[in-house]
């Protein structure tokens, strides 16, 4: 028997667990829902919606192919369990994956067990280095895995039928969950929609694409918007790598391709970080950093987490955010540099919250970034976003901020972009322009001692990007 499983592989095209794992006519696919895993770390149920449309579909297709979906309900301990009571001769398929510690830490246990026993085949996910880290090396590794050849369309199998595995069918796991169905304007996931938005915007959205994406007005369109879809699995990155490739030479807008294919370099890189860092997930980068901001505060903190900061702008990226669950990178940086810098608050506290708003939520890029915005990594020079020029130069009319927020529709552009709305409107978390010097100064002060920049060659020298300008 062979158990293949699917995690953030939500896909059944270039799919390499399932394809070799099902080369055999006896074939369980199994996704494991393990409650607790969706309940840590930045996890939200608006991921977990769309990660049943993607399971959805991969059981719709899979059904064609006679191959039941089934879901096993518990942690990976428990599968184990499970598998050597009903198939101890069994192999394990999965596709290896960067994630948060609770999934890391309870699945190393699960691995190691059955590589002991040499009944495991783990295949490569994304175009990271899982083994040999060498930074130097990074980018040719990263090719390579790019490039390989897409894995054709798995066989029709003969049908199966299993029984007494005691396993829920995904039919009837889905038709239980009646609180994600509740939630109908976020971003709908599965490898129809995919392919949908990988050729759309390779022939049609990526026009203006590299001027288009620092605006929130603009962004949600001419964006490939296929993050989410990455994140999942509902679509490889080989795929979307190679059909962007093939479409640069006959494009119109090569420049906006361009830019966006140095994007799906960076997804890599900064994910790279977290698998050869986990302990990045709650420690900076940079040690001493963690001096920075010792203490929050939890009602600046929730104030600032349901958009009520008394900024406009800041505000309507908030609303529109937790509206639509996505919003474009630069706004991103803004929204963890204001809380980081402006509020000072420690970016373990803000991050989780933050990310249970994207559906994109991809930890290896999300914690990064938030480091990133928050001058902990000890490598990136401190980036402090000003709210008001943002306001200004991405919506000049602030017709984009009425729209999220109606009640400032009578107030000029002005008086929008400059926060100085009197009492109409919730009162400014603080003055934008002290909390950025004191910060800035703090933060340099910090970058100035000798130990902080021997410290911050030995980040290079394990996180940092070997291409330069």
């Amino acid at each position: 028997m062979n158990i293949i499983l699917l995690h953030r592989d939500l896909r059944v095209n270039d799919n390499p667990a399932l394809f070799h794992g099902t080369s055999s006519d006896n074939a369980l696919v199994v996704y494991v829902y393990d409650k607790s895993y969706w309940q840590g770390n930045g996890k939200s149920d608006i991921q977990f919606k769309f990660a049943m449309d993607c399971l959805s579909e991969v059981s719709d297709r899979l059904r064609k192919k006679n191959i039941p979906l089934h879901i096993f309900e518990g942690n990976y301990e428990n599968l184990k369990i499970w598998i050597e009571m009903n198939f101890s001769e069994s192999t394990v398929f999965m596709n290896h994956f960067t994630d948060i510690g609770y999934y890391k830490k309870s699945t190393d246990k699960f691995k190691r067990f059955y590589a002991d026993l040499k009944r495991l085949k783990i295949y490569e996910n994304f175009g990271i280095q899982t083994k040999n880290f060498n930074r130097d090396a990074w980018s040719s590794d990263w090719q390579q895995i790019m490039t390989k050849p897409i894995l054709s369309e798995i066989e029709t199998s003969s049908p199966m039928v299993f029984k007494n595995i005691e396993l829920n069918t995904f039919e009837n796991f889905f038709s239980k969950l009646t609180l994600i169905k509740q939630i109908t304007e976020s971003q709908v996931g599965g490898e129809t929609r995919a392919f949908e938005l990988l050729n759309t915007f390779l022939k049609e959205r990526a026009n203006g694409y590299a001027l288009k994406m620092s605006s929130p007005v603009e962004a949600e369109f001419a964006c490939s918007r296929l993050s989410a879809h990455i994140a999942f699995g509902s679509i490889s990155l080989r795929t979307v790598y190679q059909s962007l490739i093939e479409a640069i030479p006959n494009s119109f807008f090569k420049k906006d391709l361009y830019s966006f294919k140095k994007r799906l370099h960076w997804h890599c890189h900064f994910i790279q970080k977290l698998e050869t860092e986990p302990e990045l997930e709650f420690s900076s980068m940079h040690p001493m950093c963690d001096r920075l901001r010792s203490e929050g505060d939890n009602e600046i903190i929730e104030k600032w987490i349901k958009g009520e900061t008394g900024f406009p702008f800041l505000d309507a990226c908030m609303q529109f955010l937790k509206k639509k669950g996505w919003i474009n990178f630069r706004m991103r940086a803004m929204i963890m540099s204001f809380a980081s810098y402006n509020l000072w608050q420690p970016w373990q506290k803000t991050s989780p919250l933050l990310a249970q708003l994207f559906v994109d939520y991809e930890p290896g890029i999300h914690i990064c970034q938030v480091q990133m915005q928050s001058g902990v990594t000890g490598i990136n020079l401190p980036r402090i976003y000003s709210v008001n020029k943002q306001s200004r130069d991405q919506d000049p009319e602030a017709s984009w901020i009425k729209s999220q927020i109606p009640q400032l529709n009578n107030f000029s552009a002005n008086s929008i972009h400059n926060a100085e709305l009197a009492e109409t409107y919730k009162e400014i978390i603080c003055d934008p322009k002290a909390s950025a010097k004191k910060a800035r100064e703090t933060v340099w002060s910090m970058r100035a001692d000798k130990n902080f920049k021997r410290i911050a060659r030995e980040v290079y020298l394990k996180h940092g990007s070997r291409l330069r300008r």
